[in-house]
Parts: structure tokens; C-alpha cells; sequence
């Protein structure tokens, strides 16, 4: 085989990044942190029926500034995936295939995630029911 000093396949750095390879991306990333992030469910839930003093020590590493920053980052993750799970459901159902649609559902997926985390977390935070 002939030793050429370029990639035999296209590579990343060839690619210019476009909202919707950003988009199919975060998607997997907001599927993985939706795991990762149920085990903290399941916790709070073994804690829960472990008794109160359990369940209020959880509820104070939840206050902390750490744990609110991950359940900040799981709330949008939560919106983030299903924003753009819809997003897809309308592409399968074959509507939004043109480029300019593609592109604009695109950041209407992440700009509905933002603005349904920000929604919910100031409902939260104004109730006082945060932690």
C-alpha cells in the first residue's frame, strides 16, 4: 500500500461545525446525562424510605451549590432531549427535511430547552421548594 500522508477517510478537522451535527450531538450527551442523572432519582428515592434523616441529609447535598448546578444541568437536559426527541418525532413523520428548516427547528430545540429550564427553575425558586 502506498504511504500518502493524507486521512483515508474524511476527519473532523475537514468538517466545519454546523448546528445540526452540534444538535445530534448534545442529543446523546442530554440521553447519557438523563441516565447518569436517574441514579440521583434512585437514590433520593432509597433515602426517602430509609426515614427523614436520610432523606433530609440528601436533601441538603441537593441545596449545596454543587448539587443544584447538577440538577440545573439535568433539568435542561431533561428539556433539551425532549425538545429535540420532538423535534425528531416531526422529522419522521417527514415534515422539516429542507435545509433552512432543519437548521431552524434545530436552534428551536435549544432555545425552547433553555427557555423551559429557565421557566421551571424560576417557578421553583420563587415557591421556595428548591432543596
Amino acid at each position: 500500500m502506498a504511504d500518502t500522508q493524507r486521512p483515508l477517510s474524511p476527519h473532523l478537522q475537514i468538517y466545519r461545525k454546523q448546528v445540526q451535527m452540534m444538535t445530534s450531538i448534545t442529543h446523546r450527551a442530554t440521553g447519557i446525562a438523563l441516565a447518569v442523572g436517574s441514579l440521583l432519582v434512585v437514590c433520593g428515592l432509597i433515602h426517602l424510605a430509609t426515614g427523614e434523616e436520610s432523606f433530609n441529609h440528601f436533601r441538603g447535598v441537593l441545596g449545596s451549590p454543587l448539587g443544584m448546578i447538577l440538577m440545573l444541568g439535568w433539568s435542561w437536559s431533561l428539556f433539551y432531549h425532549l425538545c429535540n426527541g420532538i423535534r425528531h418525532l416531526l422529522q419522521d413523520a417527514g415534515l422539516g427535511y429542507s435545509i433552512p428548516q432543519f437548521v431552524r427547528s434545530s436552534w428551536l430545540s435549544v432555545i425552547g430547552s433553555i427557555v423551559l429550564t429557565v421557566v421551571v427553575w424560576a417557578y421553583v425558586l420563587m415557591a421556595g421548594g428548591a432543596a
